[in-house]
């Protein structure tokens, strides 16, 4: 690809294109050095965002994430917001494959002309989101999405590196599904800004109450975020769209909080940081993949690295 052509794709990205936007995600989720090369040329001749919310969403299994992502991008587009969805799905550690069926999940949102979804696989990486999708988030900015909505593959210990390369970290729970102490084992209570309690209309009142007390002593252990945001807690229905006014309303406040405070420019900077450091590794890791399969390492003829093997084997030697 040319410089005009890269010019070109990223005039039309910037139009709003939406054919120019998945090409330029598939450039930049590209295992081929090519390609990553030119969606780092297209993403250094875009503007920075600096009014985006960008919110990641996860939750426990069967909390209904897909439901109450539908239901929050089309309350949102009402608002006059345009929304886009990066769905990551789990890879098989078997088949390699993931099923990508977010779109069929939302249906309503799917055909919503200010939603775009996204849906991509996880190819193994941990932290809930995939290498590259920080870099999906930038290019959806510049096509016109001010609202990003992170969808993970689920709710877990390694689920960090979502939260670096977002705004806002929303926690979905559903009523009965953990004390307060696993909650904070799992280490995503101290991550969360907003916990919304999904399907409190399909579970018994007391049941639903108890949950929220179970979270508001789980959320007393837990340090002061640097954001200094005080941690909300949210009870409602997704599908019967219950709480979702409420909980955008509590979005917007978290966001005019921080972005008083200089929080959102500061997180934003040093997210670009961590980010570009991340590129160079994987770029380099990648460029070392690929001349190893054109030429293999002969370990038994480079004397350091078959020295280092074997010293090692030698100090761990078992008996």
């Amino acid at each position: 690809m040319t410089h005009q052509d890269i010019d070109q794709l990223t005039e039309k990205l910037l139009q709003g294109d939406r054919y120019a936007l998945s090409k330029a995600i598939t450039l930049a989720e590209s295992s081929r050095i090519e390609h990553l090369e030119i969606a780092q040329a297209i993403i250094q001749r875009l503007p920075p965002s600096t009014n985006s919310k960008r919110i990641a969403i996860t939750g426990v299994p069967g909390v209904g994430k897909s439901t109450f992502i539908e239901a929050l991008g089309n309350y949102i587009t009402t608002k006059g917001h345009r929304v886009a969805i990066l769905a990551i799905d789990p890879s098989s550690s078997l088949s390699k494959g993931s099923i990508l069926g977010d779109k069929t999940r939302m249906e309503d949102l799917a055909r919503n002309e200010a939603a775009y979804i996204r849906p991509t696989a996880s190819r193994g990486s941990l932290g809930g989101v995939t290498s590259r999708t920080y870099e999906a988030i930038l290019l959806c900015e510049a096509a016109g999405f001010d609202t990003i909505l992170i969808e993970t593959v689920g709710v877990g210990q390694s689920e960090t590196l979502v939260h670096n390369i977002s705004d806002l970290f929303l926690f979905l729970q559903l009523p009965g599904s953990g004390d307060d102490l696993q909650g904070i084992k799992r280490g995503i209570m101290e991550m969360a800004d907003l916990i919304f309690v999904n399907k409190a209309d399909t579970f018994d009142e007391k049941l639903v109450k108890d949950a929220k007390m179970d979270i508001v002593r789980s959320l007393q252990f837990l340090p002061t975020k640097g954001s200094q945001w005080k941690r909300k807690i949210l009870i409602g229905s997704a599908l019967k769209e219950k709480g979702i006014a409420e909980l955008w309303e509590m979005v917007n406040d978290y966001f005019a909080l921080i972005q008083n405070n200089n929080y959102y420019f500061t997180t934003r900077k040093e997210q670009q940081l961590k980010q570009a450091k991340t590129y160079v590794i994987d770029l380099v890791t990648q460029q070392l993949t690929c001349e190893l399969k054109e030429k293999p390492l002969d370990y038994k003829n480079n004397d350091s690295a078959y020295q280092l093997a074997k010293s090692w084997l030698l100090e761990n030697k078992k008996d």
